[in-house]
């Protein structure tokens, strides 16, 4: 039995998109300022979310990871790192 080198790797559970991806994510195609250290952050502690923010969010994770995220479950979310664990956890 050979082993095929052009073989994809195998993707991660995260749907290929880690925590430091999902910053820059944040960052460029939501384009709300975000630091690494304010993922776990209650959303009353980040005065530049809001409502469009989330839908620019949901909108963008669900591109990126090519399926659909729980919007009912996010809308539940008390931070950014909720947001993306229940987009990763699929």
């Amino acid at each position: 039995m050979s082993i095929d080198s052009t073989a994809p790797a195998p993707v991660p559970a995260t749907g290929g998109l880690d925590l430091d991806a999902y910053v820059r994510l944040v960052n460029d195609e939501v384009g709300m300022p975000l630091a690494p250290d304010q993922v776990a952050c209650d959303f009353d502690e980040l005065p530049e979310w809001d409502s469009l923010y989330l839908l620019k969010l949901v909108t963008t994770l669900e591109l990126a990871l090519g399926r659909r995220v729980p919007v009912a479950e996010v809308l539940q979310a008390r931070s950014l790192g909720e947001i993306y664990e229940l987009a990763v956890s699929g």
